[in-house]
């Protein structure tokens, strides 16, 4: 059932004054080619062909069978199965996972493999945020979102994305599941937290395009997730299927800027959220399967010309109200063009089939997700080759650049938050530290010339956290009457139950690169710089201290 009509032109009324009209890249969403620059004042402008025109006639020519295919992008197993989902199936990609790794040499070489396989090149992804949500068991490590909302630069958002896209490339992985651009005004979200860049929607958007155009400087398609916006929910997609009571006018003031955004930056690809936001359709449905969402909303108001992949439908959002057979069938219809991670590749790939012949889903609508996702894989460069060189990945990756990269990032990111009395910086100071991480930054304080004890001895005592919650404030308390400066490597909403310590700090992050950074801002070696994203602490978005 559809939502009703006053609904939708409630949505559409909110939507039109600032929809952004461009679509998914160059070379699509109303770009109007410019003359050329040797023509004669007052002549006609000289007519170009876009790199694309071929396009059409190239889906024309293909089968039903193949152009299927395109529609999916399921996980593989091995070499042999992924080989297997490309013969049979004609897939239009597959997503990699741990499992998928080798070396960074056996990787490329694989990559190289499954390309020289398929007809059309394929888009090989990954779901690589960073921070919590890393795939690439040999990537260079930077701190997730929240700790680049930190830094409320969107330039660092771009180095990061342009390093983490220039190792994906260098391997074969031609498309990133990322940036995440929810805005996490939830505290209590038990999926999204630190994947979000912040709670404020105009931050989230400036770090969103910032991200988009490093993917893309680097070669590598970006995929901006999850539409309408997954940031206020308590419930986990993966596990259940969330409710958002977002009104349209909340909807457009809080979950929709950053993707206006990131369609303004030529976002490659939006995912859909496995979710039900009743006030946008009442149909119950999920997002990923409303054609009120995806072709009203995300195609028509916000003029979003460029592909849409669905979540993975192994997902339990998307799963609880329709069968797998059925699922694949509504999400064309609703307007998606790319099908991520089937339960069972086969019968979700007979279904549509199916759905074709039959006339469920007609051809002209078959016609237009191909003809994105090839627009999209031209766009991307693949039909002008795909090789990539596994004796040259290695060097590649992790390099000297990319690492101070990296560095930069964390530093730039770290929040004080509380300082009372001046206890920070803690050089001169004999130093207990307890928590998660606590070695790791024990050493890191020890190199920057900070005496380390045992907390018998200790003049100041810091306490690490990750996603403690409630139980900071008792964790405190059991340390005793000295000084303790709490430092939160995890979401920094453990600083809601801060109040005892005399000093806190958020990291955002548990990483190597994260904490070895707080131990520069804590030994004095750096001054704190970061902003708080989200509000904690008792403090709100923007609040930082700095050393006076």
């Amino acid at each position: 059932m559809r939502a009703s009509r006053p609904l939708a032109l409630a949505a559409a009324a909110l939507l039109a004054g600032g929809v952004a009209g461009c679509g998914g890249g160059s070379g699509e969403g109303g770009r109007k080619p410019s003359a050329g620059s040797g023509a004669p004042s007052g002549s006609p402008p000289a007519r170009t062909t876009p790199p694309d025109a071929w396009i059409p006639g190239r889906v024309a020519r293909m089968s039903v069978a193949e152009k299927v295919g395109q529609l999916f992008v399921p996980a593989f197993s091995s070499r042999a199965d992924a080989l297997q989902k490309i013969k049979k199936y004609h897939v239009g990609g597959l997503i990699y996972f741990p499992e998928n790794f080798g070396s960074p040499a056996r990787t490329a070489a694989q990559s190289n493999a499954l390309q020289k396989a398929s007809k059309i090149p394929l888009l090989l992804g990954v779901d690589e945020e960073q921070g919590i949500v890393s795939r690439t068991p040999f990537i260079t490590r930077f701190p997730g979102n929240m700790a680049l909302g930190a830094t409320r630069n969107p330039a660092d958002a771009r180095a990061a994305a342009r390093v983490t896209g220039a190792e994906l490339r260098a391997v074969g992985i031609n498309l990133d599941y990322a940036p995440d651009a929810d805005v996490n005004v939830n505290p209590r979200n038990p999926v999204i937290g630190l994947r979000s860049f912040s709670a404020d929607p105009a931050l989230a958007s400036t770090m969103v395009t910032g991200a988009v155009g490093g993917y893309q400087d680097a070669g590598v398609a970006a995929t901006v997730k999850h539409f309408p916006g997954h940031g206020d929910t308590a419930v986990d997609s993966h596990t259940g299927l969330p409710v958002i009571r977002h009104s349209p006018a909340e909807w457009a003031r809080l979950d929709a800027p950053p993707f206006k955004a990131a369609i303004a930056a030529g976002a490659d690809v939006i995912m859909t959220a496995h979710i039900v936001v009743p006030k946008l359709d009442r149909s119950g449905d999920p997002s990923t399967l409303s054609k009120t969402v995806l072709t009203g909303l995300l195609r028509g108001k916000l003029g979003y010309g460029g592909v849409i992949t669905t979540d993975s439908l192994q997902m339990a959002g998307v799963r609880e109200k329709y069968g797998d057979a059925v699922v694949p069938v509504r999400a064309i219809n609703a307007g998606a063009d790319q099908l991520l991670m089937p339960p069972s590749l086969p019968r979700a790939y007979r279904a549509v089939v199916k759905a074709v012949r039959s006339g469920k889903i007609t051809e002209k609508r078959l016609d237009e997700s191909v003809t994105r996702i090839l627009r999209l894989k031209q766009r991307r460069g693949l039909f002008q080759g795909t090789a990539v060189d596994p004796a040259k990945a290695a060097a590649s990756i992790g390099t000297p650049a990319h690492k101070a990269a990296a560095r930069r990032v964390a530093e730039h990111s770290i929040t004080l938050v509380r300082n009372k009395g001046g206890l920070l910086p803690l050089k001169g100071k004999k130093v207990a530290v307890t928590g998660p991480g606590g070695d790791r930054l024990r050493a890191a304080l020890r190199r920057r010339g900070v005496a380390t004890v045992s907390p018998g001895s200790a003049d100041v005592t810091v306490l690490t956290t990750r996603n403690a919650g409630s139980a900071t404030a008792a964790r405190i308390r059991a340390l005793g009457p000295k000084p303790v400066v709490v430092a939160a490597l995890g979401r920094p909403y453990d600083l809601d139950a801060a109040g005892g310590a005399a000093a806190a700090l958020a990291a955002y992050s548990a990483g190597a690169v994260s904490i070895d950074a707080l131990a520069k801002v804590l030994s004095g070696a750096a001054a704190p710089s970061g902003k708080l994203p989200v509000p904690a602490g008792g403090k709100p978005v923007g609040y930082g201290l700095g050393y006076s």
